[in-house]
């Protein structure tokens, strides 16, 4: 069965690159942003083109930072006072595919709107010791391998060695996890002089299903559409692309067929073209010898 999607359906580009957490980001925010709108969230603009998203009371934050400090372009953050210090803390930097965000934010969206024991829903590993790790799973389902590489970090790896997944024991500063790499969990995919190209961070308080719904989204077999164009150069050497073939016509409806065979049929000559011969008609008579 192919994982292909119909390209008469999203023809936003035109190649498909699995595996897609190789795919990179398309570059514009709204469908990310769509599914927080939607909800009639609040949406402010600065002059330099950055978006800031907020819940109706506040208590959710999204930024979408094109023009920020840094390569963050993504930073969500949810309070348990609008006015306190973030309860948990989300970065996807600029390079991220858009369809993980927007996995992260439907599900952001629905979480808002079952209320605060969803979207401030921390992990508890008192009741459950493997609840952290669950996020995991639907990568190690998908084939990915358990990697340790150093201690106090637990780690699962890609098949191709171009995409991982970090959980880090011990603890943090929390002040660091919201604004440096040094977070709880910590995503990343693609090499470019022994770098990541894209990562995302999440603090330690981050609710495990909002974190699942982006590493199911990373699992998944379907590629990505994006334009061979704008692909760079490190993915055309790592990623599979398949150009989008043209979409095949659509079937013949019986009319259809109708119009094609009166089309092929000889024409009718017109009534007064059409000689009109009688036993009185007098034969041609012959023309002059040459």
């Amino acid at each position: 069965m192919s994982h292909l999607p119909d390209p008469r359906l999203d023809t936003d580009g035109d190649v498909y690159v699995s595996p897609r957490h190789l795919a990179s980001s398309t570059y514009t925010g709204d469908p990310a942003l769509a599914p927080l709108l939607d909800l009639g969230w609040d949406l402010q603009n600065d002059d330099l083109g950055n978006c800031y998203v907020s819940a109706p009371d506040r208590r959710v934050r999204v930024g979408y930072l094109p023009e920020g400090d840094d390569d963050g372009l993504w930073r969500i953050n949810a309070y348990k006072d609008s006015f306190g210090p973030p309860a948990w803390g989300v970065c996807f930097n600029d390079r991220v595919p858009t369809e993980f965000v927007q996995a992260f934010t439907t599900v952001l969206a629905t979480a808002y709107e079952q209320g605060p024991d969803a979207y401030l829903a921390r992990p508890d590993p008192r009741t459950d010791e493997h609840e952290p790790f669950r996020a995991l799973v639907p990568l190690l389902k998908q084939g990915w391998e358990i990697e340790r590489r150093r201690w106090g970090v637990f780690a699962v790896q890609a098949p191709d060695g171009l995409a991982g997944m970090e959980f880090t024991t011990g603890d943090l500063d929390p002040e660091a996890e919201l604004t440096t790499r040094d977070a709880r969990w910590q995503l990343w995919a693609g090499k470019s002089n022994d770098r990541a190209v894209w990562y995302a961070t999440a603090s330690t308080d981050t609710p495990v299903a909002l974190l699942t719904a982006v590493t199911e989204c990373v699992a998944d077999h379907a590629p990505l559409l994006r334009w061979r164009k704008d692909t760079a150069s490190y993915i055309k050497g790592m990623a599979q692309l398949t150009p989008i073939l043209p979409p095949e016509p659509p079937a013949p409806t019986p009319l259809d067929v109708q119009r094609a065979v009166a089309s092929r049929r000889p024409a009718a000559l017109p009534a007064s073209s059409v000689p009109r011969w009688s036993t009185t008609s007098r034969p041609a008579l012959p023309g002059p010898r040459r």
